[in-house]
Protein backbone atom coordinates (compact mmCIF):
# COMPACT_ATOMS: atom_id res chain seq x y z
CA UNK A 1 0.00 0.00 0.00
CA UNK A 2 0.61 3.73 -0.12
CA UNK A 3 -0.57 6.78 1.41
CA UNK A 4 -0.44 8.01 -2.21
CA UNK A 5 -3.44 7.47 -3.99
CA UNK A 6 -2.98 4.92 -6.64
CA UNK A 7 -4.17 1.50 -8.39
CA UNK A 8 -7.46 -0.19 -8.33
CA UNK A 9 -6.13 -3.80 -8.01
CA UNK A 10 -9.71 -5.30 -9.30
CA UNK A 11 -9.24 -2.70 -11.82
CA UNK A 12 -5.94 -3.73 -13.05
CA UNK A 13 -7.14 -7.74 -12.65
CA UNK A 14 -10.12 -7.17 -14.93
CA UNK A 15 -7.83 -5.92 -17.81
CA UNK A 16 -5.52 -9.07 -17.92
CA UNK A 17 -7.28 -11.57 -20.20
CA UNK A 18 -10.76 -11.70 -18.68
CA UNK A 19 -10.15 -13.88 -15.47
CA UNK A 20 -12.29 -13.35 -12.97
CA UNK A 21 -11.12 -13.46 -9.05
CA UNK A 22 -13.57 -15.99 -8.32
CA UNK A 23 -12.08 -18.55 -11.28
CA UNK A 24 -8.47 -18.27 -9.97
CA UNK A 25 -6.72 -21.49 -8.02
CA UNK A 26 -5.47 -20.07 -5.07
CA UNK A 27 -4.76 -23.15 -3.73
CA UNK A 28 -2.23 -25.01 -5.90
CA UNK A 29 0.62 -26.16 -3.67
CA UNK A 30 3.56 -24.15 -3.83
CA UNK A 31 6.29 -26.96 -5.43
CA UNK A 32 5.16 -29.10 -2.76
CA UNK A 33 7.67 -31.97 -3.38
CA UNK A 34 10.32 -29.51 -3.87
CA UNK A 35 12.28 -29.99 -0.19
CA UNK A 36 12.44 -26.48 1.27
CA UNK A 37 16.02 -24.93 2.52
CA UNK A 38 16.20 -24.82 6.05
CA UNK A 39 18.52 -22.05 7.92
CA UNK A 40 22.10 -21.88 8.50
CA UNK A 41 23.34 -21.41 11.83
CA UNK A 42 23.14 -17.25 12.38
CA UNK A 43 23.81 -14.73 15.10
CA UNK A 44 19.64 -12.81 14.56
CA UNK A 45 17.04 -13.58 13.18
CA UNK A 46 17.03 -16.27 10.69
CA UNK A 47 15.27 -19.00 8.83
CA UNK A 48 14.79 -22.19 9.99
CA UNK A 49 12.75 -24.98 9.34
CA UNK A 50 10.22 -22.75 7.71
CA UNK A 51 9.85 -20.65 10.43
CA UNK A 52 11.54 -17.25 11.44
CA UNK A 53 13.41 -17.86 14.73
CA UNK A 54 15.61 -15.84 16.76
CA UNK A 55 19.40 -16.19 17.12
CA UNK A 56 18.41 -18.44 19.95
CA UNK A 57 16.66 -20.95 17.70
CA UNK A 58 13.29 -19.38 19.76
CA UNK A 59 10.41 -18.99 17.54
CA UNK A 60 9.23 -15.41 16.70
CA UNK A 61 5.74 -14.78 14.91
CA UNK A 62 5.29 -11.12 13.65
CA UNK A 63 2.92 -9.07 14.90
CA UNK A 64 3.16 -5.65 14.00
CA UNK A 65 1.96 -2.55 11.90
CA UNK A 66 3.46 -0.19 8.98
CA UNK A 67 4.77 3.67 9.79
CA UNK A 68 5.04 5.83 7.28
CA UNK A 69 8.22 6.98 8.61
CA UNK A 70 9.17 8.36 4.69
CA UNK A 71 6.39 10.40 4.35
CA UNK A 72 5.65 11.38 8.32
CA UNK A 73 9.10 11.09 9.36
CA UNK A 74 8.17 13.68 12.51
CA UNK A 75 6.04 11.79 13.63
CA UNK A 76 7.82 8.47 14.34
CA UNK A 77 8.74 8.74 17.52
CA UNK A 78 6.03 8.88 19.08
CA UNK A 79 4.22 6.60 16.39
CA UNK A 80 6.38 3.69 18.16
CA UNK A 81 6.08 4.53 22.00
CA UNK A 82 1.99 4.36 21.17
CA UNK A 83 2.54 1.10 18.80
CA UNK A 84 4.79 -0.64 21.64
CA UNK A 85 2.25 0.13 24.12
CA UNK A 86 -0.59 -1.40 22.03
CA UNK A 87 1.37 -4.93 22.44
CA UNK A 88 2.81 -4.89 18.64
CA UNK A 89 6.31 -7.07 18.70
CA UNK A 90 7.37 -5.34 15.13
CA UNK A 91 6.88 -2.86 12.88
CA UNK A 92 7.61 -2.08 9.11
CA UNK A 93 9.16 1.29 8.35
CA UNK A 94 8.35 3.04 5.23
CA UNK A 95 11.55 4.05 3.14
CA UNK A 96 12.43 5.73 -0.25
CA UNK A 97 15.49 5.09 -1.79
CA UNK A 98 15.36 8.63 -3.04
CA UNK A 99 13.73 7.71 -6.52
CA UNK A 100 10.45 8.59 -5.13
CA UNK A 101 10.44 10.03 -2.49
CA UNK A 102 12.67 12.23 -0.07
CA UNK A 103 16.08 9.60 0.64
CA UNK A 104 16.35 8.01 4.30
CA UNK A 105 19.94 7.90 4.04
CA UNK A 106 22.40 5.49 6.86
CA UNK A 107 22.06 7.58 9.20
CA UNK A 108 18.54 8.67 9.18
CA UNK A 109 17.83 4.10 8.49
CA UNK A 110 20.35 3.91 11.64
CA UNK A 111 18.50 6.01 14.19
CA UNK A 112 14.88 4.47 12.97
CA UNK A 113 16.28 1.47 14.25
CA UNK A 114 18.05 2.71 17.74
CA UNK A 115 14.23 3.95 18.04
CA UNK A 116 12.77 0.49 17.45
CA UNK A 117 15.57 -0.95 19.78
CA UNK A 118 14.47 1.34 22.38
CA UNK A 119 10.60 0.64 22.45
CA UNK A 120 11.90 -3.56 21.94
CA UNK A 121 10.20 -3.55 18.87
CA UNK A 122 11.89 -5.88 15.92
CA UNK A 123 12.03 -3.30 12.72
CA UNK A 124 11.38 -3.99 9.45
CA UNK A 125 12.39 -1.54 6.66
CA UNK A 126 11.08 -1.70 3.33
CA UNK A 127 11.70 -0.10 0.80
CA UNK A 128 9.06 1.43 -1.10
CA UNK A 129 10.22 2.86 -4.51
CA UNK A 130 9.06 -0.22 -6.00
CA UNK A 131 5.95 0.09 -5.71
CA UNK A 132 4.04 -1.46 -9.04
CA UNK A 133 7.19 -1.85 -11.20
CA UNK A 134 6.12 -2.04 -14.50
CA UNK A 135 2.76 -0.15 -13.96
CA UNK A 136 3.33 2.87 -11.30
CA UNK A 137 5.62 5.72 -12.97
CA UNK A 138 8.46 6.45 -11.66
CA UNK A 139 8.70 2.75 -9.66
CA UNK A 140 12.19 1.34 -9.63
CA UNK A 141 13.14 -2.38 -10.12
CA UNK A 142 14.72 -5.23 -7.01
CA UNK A 143 17.94 -4.42 -8.17
CA UNK A 144 18.00 -0.98 -7.89
CA UNK A 145 16.77 -1.49 -4.43
CA UNK A 146 19.17 -4.24 -3.69
CA UNK A 147 21.67 -1.27 -4.67
CA UNK A 148 20.12 1.56 -1.88
CA UNK A 149 20.30 -0.94 1.18
CA UNK A 150 24.11 -1.70 0.00
CA UNK A 151 24.82 2.18 0.10
CA UNK A 152 23.34 1.67 3.83
CA UNK A 153 25.23 -1.08 4.48
CA UNK A 154 26.56 0.87 7.51
CA UNK A 155 23.54 1.14 9.36
CA UNK A 156 22.30 -2.56 8.80
CA UNK A 157 25.86 -4.60 10.01
CA UNK A 158 25.35 -5.71 13.39
CA UNK A 159 21.16 -5.46 13.56
CA UNK A 160 20.73 -8.98 12.16
CA UNK A 161 19.16 -9.87 15.71
CA UNK A 162 17.28 -6.54 15.21
CA UNK A 163 15.79 -5.94 12.10
CA UNK A 164 14.52 -7.59 8.87
CA UNK A 165 15.34 -6.19 5.21
CA UNK A 166 11.98 -6.05 2.93
CA UNK A 167 13.98 -5.23 -0.24
CA UNK A 168 11.16 -3.85 -1.96
CA UNK A 169 7.32 -3.25 -1.20
CA UNK A 170 4.69 -4.48 -4.17
CA UNK A 171 7.51 -5.04 -6.73
CA UNK A 172 5.51 -5.82 -9.64
CA UNK A 173 2.03 -4.51 -10.99
CA UNK A 174 0.22 -6.93 -12.57
CA UNK A 175 1.61 -7.23 -15.97
CA UNK A 176 4.73 -9.58 -16.77
CA UNK A 177 4.68 -10.98 -13.71
CA UNK A 178 7.04 -13.93 -14.41
CA UNK A 179 9.73 -11.37 -14.14
CA UNK A 180 9.64 -11.11 -10.63
CA UNK A 181 11.08 -14.71 -10.40
CA UNK A 182 14.87 -13.83 -11.42
CA UNK A 183 14.21 -10.28 -10.51
CA UNK A 184 14.20 -11.18 -6.53
CA UNK A 185 16.59 -14.02 -7.33
CA UNK A 186 19.05 -11.65 -8.71
CA UNK A 187 18.22 -8.66 -5.83
CA UNK A 188 18.68 -11.85 -2.95
CA UNK A 189 22.48 -12.49 -4.08
CA UNK A 190 23.54 -9.10 -5.02
CA UNK A 191 22.75 -8.12 -1.37
CA UNK A 192 24.33 -11.65 0.09
CA UNK A 193 27.26 -10.56 -2.20
CA UNK A 194 27.94 -7.34 -0.51
CA UNK A 195 27.88 -8.81 2.44
CA UNK A 196 24.39 -8.29 4.20
CA UNK A 197 23.21 -11.01 6.17
CA UNK A 198 19.89 -9.82 7.16
CA UNK A 199 16.44 -12.20 6.87
CA UNK A 200 15.26 -10.59 3.59
CA UNK A 201 11.27 -10.41 3.19
CA UNK A 202 10.31 -10.61 -0.40
CA UNK A 203 7.05 -9.48 -1.30
CA UNK A 204 4.62 -10.61 -3.92
CA UNK A 205 4.10 -9.21 -7.19
CA UNK A 206 0.22 -8.78 -8.45
CA UNK A 207 1.10 -5.41 -6.37
CA UNK A 208 1.47 -7.56 -3.27
CA UNK A 209 -1.33 -10.27 -3.23
CA UNK A 210 0.05 -13.03 -6.22
CA UNK A 211 -3.22 -13.09 -7.23
CA UNK A 212 -2.00 -15.41 -10.25
CA UNK A 213 0.29 -17.74 -7.93
CA UNK A 214 3.63 -16.44 -9.56
CA UNK A 215 5.37 -15.93 -5.64
CA UNK A 216 3.69 -19.42 -4.51
CA UNK A 217 4.93 -21.57 -7.43
CA UNK A 218 8.25 -20.42 -7.60
CA UNK A 219 8.93 -19.81 -3.79
CA UNK A 220 10.95 -22.91 -3.25
CA UNK A 221 13.73 -21.82 -6.30
CA UNK A 222 13.97 -18.76 -5.26
CA UNK A 223 14.61 -19.72 -1.21
CA UNK A 224 17.43 -21.73 -2.69
CA UNK A 225 18.79 -18.70 -4.68
CA UNK A 226 19.43 -17.18 -1.22
CA UNK A 227 23.27 -18.68 -0.25
CA UNK A 228 22.19 -18.03 3.25
CA UNK A 229 18.81 -19.65 3.24
CA UNK A 230 17.25 -17.16 5.24
CA UNK A 231 14.50 -15.00 2.92
CA UNK A 232 11.08 -15.09 4.37
CA UNK A 233 8.24 -14.50 1.45
CA UNK A 234 5.50 -11.85 2.17
CA UNK A 235 1.87 -12.07 0.92
CA UNK A 236 -0.70 -8.62 0.80
CA UNK A 237 -4.07 -9.88 1.31
CA UNK A 238 -6.28 -7.02 0.29
CA UNK A 239 -9.85 -7.56 -2.25
CA UNK A 240 -8.17 -10.66 -3.77
CA UNK A 241 -8.48 -12.61 -0.23
CA UNK A 242 -12.29 -12.02 0.52
CA UNK A 243 -13.00 -15.39 1.41
CA UNK A 244 -12.16 -17.87 3.64
CA UNK A 245 -11.00 -20.54 1.49
CA UNK A 246 -8.91 -18.24 -0.84
CA UNK A 247 -7.02 -17.18 2.23
CA UNK A 248 -6.45 -20.86 3.84
CA UNK A 249 -5.58 -22.65 0.98
CA UNK A 250 -2.91 -19.42 -0.14
CA UNK A 251 -1.03 -19.83 3.30
CA UNK A 252 -1.23 -23.54 4.12
CA UNK A 253 0.52 -23.90 0.84
CA UNK A 254 3.48 -22.54 2.14
CA UNK A 255 3.17 -24.05 5.48
CA UNK A 256 2.69 -27.44 3.79
CA UNK A 257 5.71 -26.99 2.06
CA UNK A 258 8.00 -26.10 4.45
CA UNK A 259 8.35 -22.15 2.97
CA UNK A 260 8.25 -19.43 5.95
CA UNK A 261 5.73 -16.84 4.94
CA UNK A 262 4.22 -13.65 6.22
CA UNK A 263 1.15 -11.58 5.37
CA UNK A 264 3.37 -8.50 5.19
CA UNK A 265 0.42 -5.77 4.49
CA UNK A 266 -3.56 -6.56 5.09
CA UNK A 267 -6.36 -4.42 5.93
CA UNK A 268 -10.29 -4.51 6.79
CA UNK A 269 -11.57 -3.21 3.64
CA UNK A 270 -10.59 -2.01 0.49
CA UNK A 271 -11.09 -0.44 -2.95
CA UNK A 272 -10.66 -3.50 -4.81
CA UNK A 273 -13.19 -5.41 -2.38
CA UNK A 274 -13.96 -6.72 0.91
CA UNK A 275 -10.83 -8.19 2.49
CA UNK A 276 -11.96 -11.17 5.23
CA UNK A 277 -9.42 -10.04 8.32
CA UNK A 278 -10.94 -12.17 10.80
CA UNK A 279 -9.55 -15.13 8.67
CA UNK A 280 -6.55 -13.78 7.96
CA UNK A 281 -5.92 -13.38 11.74
CA UNK A 282 -7.30 -16.38 12.77
CA UNK A 283 -5.39 -18.61 10.11
CA UNK A 284 -2.03 -16.65 10.84
CA UNK A 285 -2.85 -17.34 14.88
CA UNK A 286 -3.29 -21.09 14.05
CA UNK A 287 -0.31 -21.60 11.76
CA UNK A 288 1.85 -19.42 13.69
CA UNK A 289 3.05 -17.09 10.70
CA UNK A 290 2.94 -13.34 11.57
CA UNK A 291 1.08 -10.43 9.90
CA UNK A 292 1.26 -6.84 9.59
CA UNK A 293 -1.49 -4.32 9.46
CA UNK A 294 -1.85 -1.55 7.59
CA UNK A 295 -1.09 0.87 8.58
CA UNK A 296 -0.65 3.32 11.74
CA UNK A 297 -2.14 6.68 10.57
CA UNK A 298 -1.68 9.10 7.49
CA UNK A 299 -3.34 7.15 4.37
CA UNK A 300 -4.85 9.55 1.71
CA UNK A 301 -7.90 10.65 1.56
CA UNK A 302 -9.23 7.90 -0.24
CA UNK A 303 -7.95 4.99 1.72
CA UNK A 304 -8.58 6.61 5.31
CA UNK A 305 -10.16 4.07 6.51
CA UNK A 306 -7.01 2.19 6.53
CA UNK A 307 -5.78 4.44 9.43
CA UNK A 308 -5.38 2.60 12.77
CA UNK A 309 -5.62 5.72 14.75
CA UNK A 310 -6.89 9.10 14.05
CA UNK A 311 -4.26 11.76 13.13
CA UNK A 312 -1.55 9.80 14.93
CA UNK A 313 -2.99 10.09 18.45
CA UNK A 314 -2.20 6.71 20.30
CA UNK A 315 -5.33 6.92 22.48
CA UNK A 316 -7.49 7.24 19.44
CA UNK A 317 -8.16 4.07 17.90
CA UNK A 318 -10.56 3.95 14.99
CA UNK A 319 -12.33 0.50 13.96
CA UNK A 320 -9.51 -0.65 12.17
CA UNK A 321 -7.26 -0.48 14.96
CA UNK A 322 -9.68 -1.23 17.32
CA UNK A 323 -9.91 -4.49 15.51
CA UNK A 324 -6.64 -5.32 14.76
CA UNK A 325 -5.50 -4.60 18.23
CA UNK A 326 -7.67 -5.59 20.30
CA UNK A 327 -10.02 -8.04 18.03
CA UNK A 328 -10.04 -11.73 18.16
CA UNK A 329 -6.77 -12.91 16.97
CA UNK A 330 -5.60 -9.64 17.79
CA UNK A 331 -1.71 -7.67 18.08
CA UNK A 332 -2.51 -6.99 21.97
CA UNK A 333 -3.31 -10.76 22.79
CA UNK A 334 -1.16 -12.53 20.36
CA UNK A 335 2.05 -10.67 20.56
CA UNK A 336 5.26 -11.78 22.20
CA UNK A 337 8.28 -9.95 22.37
CA UNK A 338 11.13 -10.61 20.61
CA UNK A 339 13.44 -12.95 23.39
CA UNK A 340 16.54 -10.82 22.35
CA UNK A 341 15.14 -7.76 23.98
CA UNK A 342 14.39 -10.07 27.54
Amino acid sequence: MTTLSRRSVLAGIAGLSGLALGGLDLGQSAQASVAAPTGTAATGLHISGGRLVEGNGSAFVLRGVSAAHNWYADKTTQSLKDIKALGANSVRIVLSTGARWTKNDASDVANVISQCKANKLICILEAHDTTGYGEQSGAISLSQAADYWIGIKSALQGQEAYTIVNIGNEPYGNSNTSGWVADTKGAIQKLRNAGITQTLMVDAPCWGQDWDGTMKNNAASVASADSQQNTLFSVHMYGVYDTASEITSYLNSFVSAGLPIAVGEFGNQHTDGNPDEDTIMATAQQLGIGYLGWSWSGNSSDVAYLDMVNGFNGQSLTSWGERIFHGANGISSTARQATVYN
